[in-house]
């Protein structure tokens, strides 16, 4: 589907005037407030913040990267990147589906239509390189069933279609003599260290979106280590167990979809897990 064609879509949501603002550019910053018709309430003019999530991209390399921090020229040729791309999209609809569990509508819809922004537009033809028909309508219109007020088991079962779909893409990742294992290895630590990041800039943010977003990458960190947990282990067990000390440490930090008070998990300790990750990759 053509950009004006969604950017339509999203307008009869309340959701174009929020895109074409950036505000779901960055799922940290929260979108004005909307009347009951969809439109945006102006806001008084105010300095403009510096986007929490900018620090945050850690598969960003120089040339053709994409907002999510996804450098789009390598994602034809790399299978790391080509799945980090795609979890970063299961990340946020992970973590809306749970923000609707706990009736936080707003947020849930937008974070469902938010992939499509950040990173789905950017991969389009890498998608169409490989042979991946567009999926990006399931996207936004979950995020209108949010709006519309569709049941939960509804939204999970809109939800499902979804991940299908981005697992179904992911069949389709360019080739490399990287195993399957270490592959889905890889695009673990690089969401385990996106949770880390975003769980750093969440105590010194006072977004909800930005703790959303780190709940969001350690959901999908864990997807993507327990789909392939038993290959992992094989292959290399010291990265294997690196993994779940560094899962273990974010399921403390982010016990549910909704931002503890106070927050007191441990951001340097944190941080050093994501590391051990990536070095016994390395190794």
């Amino acid at each position: 589907m053509a950009f004006d064609t969604k950017l339509k879509q999203w307008t009869s949501l309340g959701l174009g005037t929020v895109l074409m603002t950036g505000a779901l550019a960055g799922c940290s910053e929260p979108a004005a407030p909307a009347d009951e018709a969809g439109t945006e309430i102006a806001q008084p003019e105010t300095p403009a913040e510096v986007d929490p999530t900018a620090e945050a991209n850690t598969l960003a390399t120089e040339g053709g990267e994409g907002e999510g921090g996804v450098t789009i020229d390598a994602a034809y040729t790399d299978p790391v990147v080509y799945k980090a791309a795609l979890a970063i999209a299961a990340a946020h609809v992970l973590a809306a589906r749970e923000a609707y569990a706990k009736g936080e509508t707003t947020a849930a819809a937008e974070m469902y239509a938010h992939p499509v922004s950040e990173v789905l537009f950017d991969m389009e033809p890498v998608f169409a390189a490989q042979g991946v028909a567009d999926f990006t309508d399931l996207f936004t219109d979950t995020s209108a069933a949010v709006f519309a007020g569709e049941s939960q088991e509804q939204i999970n079962a809109r939800t499902d279609a979804i991940l299908a779909a981005l697992d179904k893409a992911a069949e389709s990742a360019p080739a490399t003599d990287m195993s399957d294992a270490m592959v889905s290895a890889h695009v673990a630590s690089d969401q385990i260290d996106r949770a880390s990041d975003m769980y750093r800039l969440s105590l010194d943010s006072d977004f909800y979106e930005t703790y959303l977003d780190g709940y969001g990458f350690y959901q999908a960190a864990e997807r993507a280590f327990t789909q392939a947990e038993s290959d992992i282990t094989a292959e290399n067990s010291d990265a294997a167990e690196s993994i779940r000390a560094a899962l273990g440490l974010l399921a403390e930090a982010y016990p549910t979809a909704l931002r503890p008070d106070p927050m007191d998990a441990d951001a340097a300790a944190l941080a050093v897990a994501a590391s051990e990750v990536q070095l016994a990759l390395s190794q």
